[in-house]
């Protein structure tokens, strides 16, 4: 008894381990490989993979062999009707029959079926694409909103002061009373600001679990990574992005579509193999006969379903070229945003957020010398307010610029 004692205690602390193990913070390549693993339509493209793959196994197979039995010359009027063994053209036979598709054809088919496998790889390489870049941005997201969230508890320590020094004033005389009404209405402001950042916490958490399931939860870890960003790497190696090289797993299938679409000229062959028997008097017999497609009127029936395959490849090649241009834009579109935003970061950092500091300080002084009044103090102290959440929000922006061109275009580089 007192074994059992002892070791339910230690099984408790041992479960409690494992817990605190598997609830490791949630980093941002953490957050990325949780993706990879757990996203649901990841799962659904390496399962379509699948579909594709079995799928090319017979392309290229021989159709199943047909059996048939039957009889040949039965008597249905005559001395003989009714017979199967009295008159000796009556035969029951039984066979097998093949049908051979031509070699070109079923070359064609195995071309296609590969091709069909690569579309579905190519497709799956998209998926991931967009799964990690919409990963990286929810993580960026709230990464970011607890940043600004951070900022409340400085926030709270200053409306405190502030509201010390109103009392203080206006004790001395150097105030009006209804000055002790306008802190606490600042106050009341950054409460309803504070509850807009955590309902959209609790969005981007939402977010966050719908791409890498329950590791959502997991406190944030580390910072954002820093990317590498050199337009004219990104744009060398536009062509590998997963949208456009998709286009080639689409080009060889319609290539063996058409391939196998003229191949449709050429006859398909067939044999049948029979065994036929007669009556008791009569000897058995055999047979065996070939059948030959004869397609003679190609202009009406080969002809046009090519023309569609050929079309078709025409028609992948143009949507090549205008993704290919779209995605060009893009990138010359994002880096712009993302050299704008990275001097404005600077701007904010160096001059803004420095001179709305010297303002308050400034502003603050003179409202203590009673030379200014107190709405020129939070008009001031917004301003700075306004300036340090500015500076996290086009963080996030540059951040969250710099992760669309990395994974659009800078991780699929060779």
């Amino acid at each position: 008894m007192s074994h059992c004692w002892i070791r339910f205690p230690l099984q408790l602390s041992l479960a409690g381990l494992v817990g605190l193990a598997q609830a490791a913070p949630l980093t941002f390549n953490a957050a990325l490989d949780q993706a990879e693993n757990h996203a649901p339509v990841l799962a659904a493209q390496r399962a379509q993979i699948g579909v594709a793959q079995f799928a090319a196994m017979p392309a290229g197979a021989l159709p199943d062999p047909k059996l048939f039995v039957g009889i040949d010359n039965y008597p249905v009027s005559g001395s003989m009707r009714g017979s199967l063994t009295q008159d000796f053209m009556t035969m029951q036979k039984v066979g097998v029959m093949q049908e051979i598709p031509n070699a070109d054809k079923r070359r064609a088919r195995v071309e296609a079926a590969a091709a069909e496998v690569a579309v579905a790889e190519a497709q799956n390489r998209v998926a991931r694409l967009k799964v990690r870049s919409e990963v990286a941005l929810a993580w960026l997201n709230r990464y970011t909103l607890e940043r600004k969230l951070t900022l409340f508890d400085a926030l709270g320590r200053e409306s405190r002061l502030l509201a010390t020094a109103v009392r203080a004033q206006i004790a001395s005389g150097r105030a009006q009373p209804a000055d002790a009404v306008m802190p606490k209405q600042e106050a009341a402001q950054l409460a309803d600001r504070h509850d807009d950042l955590v309902r959209d916490l609790a969005k981007a958490n939402a977010e966050l679990r719908r791409l890498i399931g329950p590791a959502a939860d997991e406190p944030l870890a580390g910072e954002p990574p820093t990317f590498n960003l050199v337009t004219a790497s990104l744009r060398q190696h536009l062509p590998q992005h997963p949208e456009i090289a998709a286009f080639g797993a689409a080009v060889h299938k319609a290539e063996a579509e058409v391939s196998e679409a003229v191949a449709m000229k050429k006859p398909d062959w067939g044999v049948e193999f029979a065994y036929q028997k007669r009556g008791a008097q009569f000897g058995d017999m055999v047979s065996l006969q070939f059948t030959f497609d004869l397609p003679l009127f190609t202009r009406t029936r080969q002809d046009p379903n090519i023309a569609a395959k050929q079309q078709e490849l025409t028609r992948i090649d143009a949507e090549r070229e205008a993704m290919l241009r779209d995605h060009a834009s893009e990138l010359d579109s994002n880096m712009a945003d993302y050299v704008a935003l990275g001097r404005q970061l600077d701007r904010t950092r160096q001059e803004w957020l420095p001179l709305a500091q010297q303002k308050v300080d400034l502003v603050t002084a003179s409202y203590q010398a009673g030379k200014a009044d107190l709405t020129a103090v939070l008009a001031a102290r917004r301003e700075l307010i306004e300036q340090r959440f500015k500076l996290i929000e086009l963080d996030y922006q540059r951040a969250s610029s710099a992760a669309r061109l990395h994974f659009a275009y800078g991780e699929n580089a060779p």
